[in-house]
């Protein structure tokens, strides 16, 4: 069955996030006290990979770690470098576009 969506992998996602807590010397305690939530129990919770963090704290946890929210998740998404460098040559030919559009205009 082929998946034709991104699914984050919340296992991997969880252990990824001990990683990251790991290497910022951050204990639970403290991610649960820096997001203000009522027991240690959630994050434990996301680190095992039974459950994810809300969108909130997903946010929170970016200013936290000092991370992008995707440079947290893991799952099957795949970057393509080949597209990305064609979209950036687009984008640079739009904006020469848009610049030179802008320079007739004002002559």
């Amino acid at each position: 069955m082929r998946i034709l969506f991104p699914v984050i992998d919340k296992k991997k996602t969880g252990i990824h996030l001990r990683r990251i807590m790991d290497e910022r010397a951050l204990s639970v305690k403290d991610v649960q006290q820096y997001l203000g939530l009522g027991s240690i129990q959630s994050v434990y919770h996301w680190l095992n990979g039974i459950s994810m963090p809300t969108i909130d704290n997903l946010y929170a946890l970016s200013e936290l770690f000092q991370l992008p929210v995707d440079e947290m998740l893991c799952g099957n998404r795949q970057y393509d470098y080949k597209a990305a460098g064609r979209q950036s040559a687009h984008v640079k030919r739009l904006q020469a576009y848009h610049d030179r559009l802008l320079e007739h205009k004002a002559a």
